[in-house]
């Protein structure tokens, strides 16, 4: 049988057999977030519940299936993929018109009737987005049920939870102990006025107790919570993954190990009358329930938030020399790339992946890539979040544009780069279309703004070239980026999401900024690079900072119309490019070199 469609009477078959539990329960509906206990970005397989579900593959979206409905909301990144995925499954794509969308809960509202009950995993599910399922639900005279996972029951071959040892991240990378962010972190609490503080995403709980890991694809953490308390700290995860060293340095910070499955137990314990901190954002509701009623809530951003989005000097210092080991990296990669098409060898998306990660894995630091490679040719470069994969991926021959979007997890740092490549003749649409991206990337990357500002207000400033034209692009211009930590990282976003007040720009934050044209069915364009936060000039209107670029390559000029550059674009390009030859040219020798001497050429 094919195995496209094998895998679609799977997901049939799943479906059946969660209705027949729905009707053993009396639940009419199950909600199935893309989420796990730790609100990560990218999943463990025992927590892939909605991908198992539904066949869809995407990082982001909400399943719901009702007795006699099923749908899959996902935002515009993902519907050519998921229309793909999801034909012939059963399971309609609702299409969400922003990536924050409330439309998945107005759609189960409308069919709600009074006291009809609605499943979810609580445990998976974060505080805030509790609140409004709930609030929808009641609001439709329904009840919602948080108690029970509901495919626990018909997942029967269910992954095991990831068992890779946890390690030190230590000096001179981290430069910043535990015991001083452990002491900063109390602080905030007493600020606050808690009593307790419960960590459980796996970034914060990483970088706070200079602990890394690989529970999590290219993320490098692992699976725990943290509850700090008046006395210390426990740190609940799988106690075999610790060796002696990591213990004894744990217990000289005071920081205690336990079972990862005895917070519950630990969360019941906690004195009624004491006061708890939490992030609503970044806890589940299943988890916090343990709680006795008695304890007060007290909700702010995690203080590791925002601590570790602003990088300190020395991990600024460690982030500039892991761009250079990149970028020469990068060099290697496109020399190769380029000798190997004008020689006529089969290339394709997937050996792009191979390619460029090997040529990474001899740099010195290099752990691991820090999110699956994208690399889309033609109108696979149209699917922002566009996977390759043995059954489905393009030959890279002819013309057409080839947008390679890649990372790497290096001990001193996190990069994250988009750049095109021109295959055989481009086209005068897509240069412009490049050229116009171009425009709105250094449009912001130029920008000074105000200490403070919330960095959803930058994002038009990138798209202002495109709007220009009257286009526009699905995704937000810029993520946070961590530090040997996970690829995106709040608080900032530079996006056209809600601003709130963690979303202010601070020094020492690290950013992308990639705006982008995708033209479905034909080429997609992105160009990204990452920046630092740094101050530039105080006035009296305030302090200002402006944005270091930190990723070092070249932008392919082939790709360019330079003729719609104005004189202070093209000086920008041209002294983007003379950086990157000097700071790169020390690392690279041979083919690399001279492929670097040439695509940093003035025009």
């Amino acid at each position: 049988m094919d195995t496209v469609i094998a895998s679609r009477a799977a997901v049939r078959e799943r479906v059946a057999a969660l209705r027949a539990e729905m009707t053993t329960q009396g639940w009419f509906a199950v909600v199935v977030p893309s989420s796990d206990p730790h609100l990560s970005e990218y999943l463990p397989a025992r927590w892939k519940s909605r991908e198992w579900l539904s066949g869809f593959t995407g990082s982001v979206g909400t399943l719901i299936v009702t007795t006699d409905e099923a749908a899959l909301f996902a935002d515009s990144r993902y519907w050519t993929a998921a229309e793909q995925e999801l034909a012939g499954s059963g399971i309609a794509l609702e299409k969400l018109p922003a990536v924050v969308s409330s439309l998945h809960l107005q759609w189960l509202a409308a069919r709600l009737a009074p006291g009809k009950r609605v499943a979810v995993d609580g445990t998976v599910l974060g505080l805030a987005a509790h609140r409004a399922l709930q609030a929808a639900v009641q609001g439709a005279g329904g009840a919602l049920v948080s108690t029970k996972d509901p495919v626990a029951a018909i997942w029967a071959d269910r992954p095991a939870l990831p068992a890779a040892p946890v390690v030190e991240h230590g000096a001179p990378q981290a430069p910043l102990a535990r015991e001083a962010k452990l002491t900063a972190t109390r602080e905030a609490m007493r600020t606050a006025g808690a009593d307790w503080h419960l960590i459980s995403t796996l970034d914060d709980i990483g970088y706070l107790l200079n602990l890394r890991g690989s529970d999590v694809p290219f993320n490098p953490v692992f699976l725990a919570h943290l509850l700090i308390g008046p006395q210390g700290a426990t740190l609940f995860a799988d106690t075999g993954k610790f060796s002696a060293a990591t213990r004894a340095a744990l217990q000289s910070a005071s920081v205690a190990l336990a079972a990862y499955e005895s917070l519950p137990a630990a969360l019941a314990s906690v004195p009624v009358g004491t006061a708890m901190l939490v992030d609503p954002k970044r806890v589940t509701a299943g988890i916090l329930a343990h709680l006795p009623q008695g304890v007060r809530i007290v909700e702010a951003v995690n203080p590791t938030t925002l601590a570790k989005s602003r990088k300190t000097a020395d991990e600024a210092r460690f982030i500039r020399s892991t761009m250079e080991q990149d970028g020469a990296a990068l060099a290697e990669f496109f020399a190769g790339l380029e000798a190997s098409l004008a020689a006529g060898d089969r290339i394709t998306e997937l050996d792009i992946d191979t390619r460029i990660t090997a040529a990474r894995a001899k740099r010195p630091g290099f752990v691991c890539p820090s999110f699956s490679t994208i690399a889309g040719f033609r109108a696979n470069g149209a699917l922002p979040h566009y996977r390759a994969t043995d059954d489905a991926h393009a030959v890279i021959e002819g013309d057409g544009l080839l947008l390679i979007d890649s990372g790497g997890q290096y001990l001193g740092g996190t990069t994250d780069i988009t750049r095109m490549v021109p295959i055989g003749t481009l086209t005068d649409a897509q240069r412009r279309d490049c050229t116009l991206v171009l425009k709105g990337m250094m449009a912001l990357s130029r920008t000074a703004f105000p200490r403070g500002t919330l960095s959803p207000m930058l994002d038009a400033i990138a798209r202002a070239p495109i709007w220009a034209e009257h286009i526009d692009y699905g995704h937000g211009t810029g993520h946070g980026v961590g530090y040997f930590m996970n690829v995106h990282e709040g608080p900032q976003s530079i996006s056209r999401t809600i601003p709130d007040a963690a979303m202010a720009m601070e020094p020492g934050m690290i950013s992308s900024i990639e705006p982008g044209i995708y033209r479905e069915g034909h080429w997609g364009v992105r160009i990204e690079n990452l920046v630092l936060n740094v101050p530039t000039e105080t006035t009296p209107f305030g302090e200002f900072l402006a944005f270091e670029t930190l990723t070092l390559c070249p932008i392919d000029t082939r790709c360019i119309d330079t003729s719609l550059l104005r004189e202070d674009e093209r000086d920008w390009l041209n002294d983007y490019h003379a950086m990157v030859r000097a700071r790169i040219s020390p690392h690279v020798s041979g083919a690399a070199l001279d492929w670097l001497q040439v695509r940093t050429e003035r025009v």
